[in-house]
């Protein structure tokens, strides 16, 4: 027995003593373990040689969403390496004002995880970090990325390790990341532990006609749907550890029914003083994400004026859309260049989605009004 899977039934079979609702999970795992393992063993064979010594690297520090560190947009010089490091969080969120709380698993912290950007053809090199005040096992999952389940068979992680995984960007687009146990997929991915990367075409965007589109801000905001129990009055229950919430947080799971669908982690987290800005005549690129469910973005009195729905840059871009699909699993793009000043509410245009269960986000916008694009005829008077 390898000494990976060694680690892997010892880490387990620990957290099945602190937890034991995991149980049924955890055997589950173990019998396909051997299996897994190879598959692992399979993917770090050497392939074609590739000399990286002489690519420049890029050290970059990620930012909380719904901000982007900063970057080019077009590519300067030949492909590099950037590194990047995302430290696996497990904490307690609070979700609405009414206190509902969730165990979360997350990358850095926040709820989607950061959005990184890279360019075609760089390398993605990413230090993976589970601290050992952490209580369970972790790994990543890139849709950017080529074999080895998206880098999921190589960078399983116990509390207490840590892992480096590099990937070449070969396709452009934005990408979901997530985590991906064995065996607990789903419970991770909805108790928030996902986020997207970036792959800008090395020239940077265009129409698909050959015009540049340039932006002059970009926001990412990241969907989530929560799962949380109630106790026999109906009220949200709360727990001491994603363990102890594990077998009710699957059960509602089960059922399709969210109880929260949110932006950036919890109920007005993107309203408010938490507005995202911008001003008359600025271009903004809205990057959005679901990592789980299907949605359906729609900016209140704006357009798509570029919208890759599906997210994938070297697609040409669909125009002037008033709403647009993301699937489940995926990440898309739109551009809008702001006209008017005002709050703009950015929803999912699931209605009870966006205003019942959390869904929705503002935009707050500076600038002189245009009377040509909208104006009051006649204010509203008594009949």
């Amino acid at each position: 027995m390898t000494h990976t899977l060694q680690m892997t039934r010892r880490t387990m079979l620990t957290g099945a003593a602190v937890a034991g609702a995991l149980t049924p999970i955890i055997m589950s795992t173990v019998a396909h373990a051997d299996e897994e393992v190879a598959s692992a063993e399979a993917v770090r064979k050497p392939g074609a040689a590739v000399d990286l010594s002489k690519i420049a690297r890029e050290r970059i520090e990620l930012v909380k969403p719904p901000f982007v560190h900063a970057h080019t947009q077009k590519a300067e010089g030949g492909p590099k390496i950037k590194e990047f490091t995302l430290t696996i969080q497990e904490k307690k969120m609070v979700l609405d004002k009414e206190g509902t709380e969730i165990n979360a698993m997350t990358f850095d912290g926040s709820v989607p995880g950061p959005l990184m950007v890279v360019h075609q053809d760089d390398y993605v090199e990413l230090t993976l970090v589970n601290p050992d005040t952490n209580t369970m096992q972790h790994n990543i999952d890139f849709h950017a990325a080529t074999g080895g389940l998206g880098g999921g068979a190589l960078t399983v992680v116990n509390p207490g390790e840590s892992t480096v995984l590099r990937f070449k960007a070969t396709k452009a687009g934005v990408f979901v990341y997530h985590c991906a146990p064995p065996g607990m997929v789903p419970w991770h991915v909805t108790s928030g532990m996902n986020g997207a990367i970036m792959v800008l075409p090395r020239e940077g965007l265009t129409d698909g006609r050959g015009k540049p589109i340039v932006y002059d801000k970009v926001y990412y905001v990241g969907e989530q749907d929560f799962y949380v129990p109630r106790d026999a009055d109906g009220k949200f229950k709360k727990f001491g550890s994603p363990g102890e919430a594990y077998e009710e947080t699957v059960a509602v799971m089960k059922t399709l029914l969210p109880t929260h669908i949110v932006f950036n982690g919890a109920v007005g987290a993107l309203t408010g003083e938490n507005a995202m800005t911008a001003k008359v005549g600025e271009t903004v690129l809205i990057v959005h994400s679901q990592a789980n469910r299907d949605t359906r973005p729609h900016l209140i009195g704006g357009h798509g004026e570029y919208v890759w729905a599906t997210g994938k840059f070297l697609n040409a871009p669909d125009i002037d859309q008033e709403t647009w699909f993301i699937p489940g699993g995926t990440a898309g793009a739109a551009i809008y260049t702001f006209k008017q000043p005002g709050i703009y509410a950015y929803v999912n245009h699931n209605l009870i989605e966006a205003f019942e269960l959390g869904a929705a986000a503002h935009f707050k916008v500076t600038g002189d009004w245009n009377d040509d694009l909208m104006t009051s005829i006649r204010a509203p008077s008594a009949t």
